[in-house]
This record gives structure tokens, C-alpha cells and sequence, in this order.
């Protein structure tokens, strides 16, 4: 089991940053992508974040693992391996190392479908044993550095742990979902955050024309279809919540 020094000793070649170029302690978003892995529209949103004057900081859960597409398409997004909890451990990993590395001060996560469902679930684990988030060494001290979540189609089906568990730490939130979500339908994802909003999350959302995946470009089909209206519209809610959070 790695320490969270070894996970992110592995992810850290791969991670890819944005924003001012020096050493100044910044606000940061920190990107998680989906269960098809890293793919060309989360770095549109890393660059429309670093726009902002923050840092921006996108992590690949899947290069570190050796696992291209098609192995994510055929594995994870089919819920065979890594699911949300599995991945949490990336997540406190990867805040660890940025404040071993000292240029992020406060920390917005911002997590696509599988991204969101990982975020959710670290919400909910008290990191108060080794073995939690899968990491021999958890630091719950670490979740203070995180100011606030920006879902993005966030996946709350079965078995992501939001569904039966409270949050133990209420960072402020902000949901984009989508109206003909098939993998999390909307009235279900509203029912979840109404509930964690009862239970002291400070939670907002958009709600968006569009399917699930709606700003993957290569997304043509009937169930999941690219949409500029909803993409931009996204960015923007979040470019919104970063001047809010930060107060940029």
C-alpha cells in the first residue's frame, strides 16, 4: 500500500500545471478527470481556471497506471476496477504533494463524472486509519486546504458512497449537471445534493440542455453528445465560483 509521499512520487511526472509562472503560493484548481481518462476538454478547463489568475492543475489517475483508453473505456467505466473510493487516495495524495511543493496555498477540486464521484466519496471518509483512501498514511489535516468542489457531471449511481453517507468535511460546491444524464439522472442528483445541503454543505448548481459528457468534443452519438452552448456555459459557471471562492 503506498504511502502518500509514493502515490504521488507516481503521479506527479504526469501531472500538467497552468497558471503564473513562479513561486508564489496561489489558490489552485486541481482537475480529476473521467473514467475514460484523460481527454483534451478537461485542459480547456484548466486553461480557462489559469485564466483566472489561479493555478491550475490537471492529474492523470490512469498514465501512472499504465492504462490507455481502451482499457479505461473496457474496465473503469464499466465499474470492473477503480471505482470512486479506490481513486480517493490520488486525490489526498495529490494535495500532499502540492503542499510539499509550496506554490498552492487554498485548493478548489474539480472532478468530471468518475473525477466527481472520487471527489464525493473523499468527502465522505474520515482518513482516521491507515488503509483509508488506500494509503498507508492518511492525513485528514490535509482536507482543510480545500476550500471548495466544482462537479461536473458528477456520477452518483450505485456504489458511490454520497448516496448513503453524509460529508464529514462541507467545503462550498458547485454542481454543473445535465439534463438527460443517463448515468446519473438528474432528479437523482438533485435529491443527493438536497440532502447533503440539509446536511450543511453549502451546494449550487447549473443545469444544463445536455447529456452526460457534453464537453467531449468527440461525443456524437444520442446518449452522450457534445454541446458548445452547455461547454461554455460550464466553464463559465466555473470561472464565476473560482472569482467567488478565491475572490479573484
Amino acid at each position: 500500500m503506498d504511502t502518500m509521499a509514493q502515490r504521488w512520487t507516481r503521479l506527479k511526472p504526469y501531472a500538467q500545471w497552468f497558471g503564473p509562472n513562479d513561486a508564489k503560493p496561489r489558490p489552485a484548481v486541481v482537475l480529476f478527470h473521467g473514467c475514460g481518462g484523460l481527454r483534451p476538454h478537461v485542459v480547456r478547463y484548466a486553461r480557462a481556471a489559469a485564466a483566472m489568475g489561479v493555478r491550475a492543475v490537471v492529474i492523470d489517475s490512469f498514465a501512472p497506471r499504465g492504462w490507455d483508453r481502451a482499457f479505461a473505456v473496457s474496465f473503469v467505466c464499466t465499474g470492473l476496477v477503480f471505482q470512486g473510493h479506490d481513486r480517493t487516495g490520488d486525490v489526498l495524495a495529490t494535495l500532499y504533494g502540492l503542499q510539499q511543493d509550496g506554490r498552492v496555498s487554498d485548493v478548489m477540486l474539480a472532478g468530471f463524472s468518475h473525477g466527481g464521484w472520487t471527489i464525493m466519496d473523499l468527502m465522505t471518509d474520515p482518513l482516521d486509519r491507515p488503509g483509508a483512501a488506500k494509503l498507508a498514511d492518511p492525513d485528514p489535516a490535509l482536507m482543510a486546504r480545500v476550500k471548495a468542489l466544482f462537479l461536473v457531471y458528477p456520477y452518483i449511481g450505485f456504489p458511490a458512497r454520497s448516496n448513503t453517507r453524509g460529508w464529514l468535511y462541507r467545503p462550498q460546491t458547485f454542481a454543473a449537471l445535465a439534463a438527460k444524464d443517463h448515468l446519473t439522472p438528474l432528479s437523482h442528483a438533485r435529491r443527493v445534493l438536497k440532502r447533503l445541503s440539509g446536511g450543511g454543505v453549502p451546494v449550487e448548481t447549473a443545469v444544463f440542455d445536455a447529456t452526460h459528457a457534453f464537453d467531449e468534443e468527440d461525443n456524437k452519438g444520442p446518449i452522450m453528445r457534445f454541446s458548445d452552448v452547455a461547454t461554455a456555459g460550464s466553464i463559465a459557471a466555473m470561472q464565476g465560483f473560482i472569482a467567488r471562492v478565491f475572490k479573484t
